[in-house]
C-alpha cells in the first residue's frame, strides 16, 4: 500500500470497518487497532510522511496522555482533529494497549 495516497476519509473509512475487539492485552487486537495508526505513522510506528510523528518506541505514559488528551479534544492544532476523531473510538484499554505495543517497538523501526 502506498501510503502517500491514503486519504483523511480512507483512514476514517478503515477505523469503522475494523472490529470492535474488548479484550485487553490481545495482540489481535492490538494489531487491529494499530493499522489505523498505520495509515499516517507507518506500519512499525515509523512515519513514511514527514508531517506524521514516529510512534516506535515512544514513551509508554506520554502516549496513554497524548491519546486521552485527544479523545477530550484538549489537544488542538496541526492535525489534531483527525486525532480527535481516531482517539475517540478508543476505549481506556485500546489506549494502554496501543501505548505499550508502540513503545515495545525499536525506535526508528
Amino acid at each position: 500500500m502506498n501510503l502517500k495516497n491514503v486519504t483523511v476519509a480512507g483512514v476514517f473509512a478503515l477505523a469503522a470497518a475494523m472490529p470492535a475487539v474488548s479484550a485487553a492485552g490481545d495482540a489481535d487486537a492490538v494489531l487491529a487497532k494499530a493499522a489505523v495508526c498505520a495509515a499516517c505513522h507507518g506500519q512499525n510506528g515509523v512515519a513514511m510522511i514527514p508531517m506524521y510523528p514516529n510512534l516506535a518506541g515512544q514513551n509508554e505514559t506520554y502516549l496513554v496522555n497524548a491519546l486521552n488528551a485527544y479523545r477530550a479534544k484538549e489537544r488542538n492544532g496541526g492535525n489534531a482533529v483527525i486525532m480527535q476523531a481516531q482517539a475517540a473510538a478508543l476505549s481506556d484499554d485500546d489506549i494502554a494497549n496501543l501505548a505499550a505495543y508502540y513503545a515495545s517497538l525499536p525506535a526508528g523501526g
